[in-house]
């Protein structure tokens, strides 16, 4: 059983931390490298939410040839 938190593909890793920093500036969290412990579980939420809601996205458009 795999771990959760645990990229699959380890060269992923990289891409999606730029990724969810991508995200956080797009909606308005004040993400910052380390520490975040300030963020509020709702605005954490909206980050990893809508990465999962970017990546659909992306994998329909592509399944539909676009």
């Amino acid at each position: 059983m795999s771990s959760r938190n645990r990229a699959e593909v380890p060269e992923a890793k990289e891409a999606l931390n730029r990724f969810k920093y991508e995200v956080a500036n797009e909606i308005g969290v004040p993400l910052k490298q380390g520490y975040n412990g300030d963020l509020t579980s709702k605005q954490n939420g909206s980050v990893g939410g809508y990465m999962v809601k970017k990546m659909i996205a992306d994998y329909e458009n592509r399944m539909a040839g676009k």
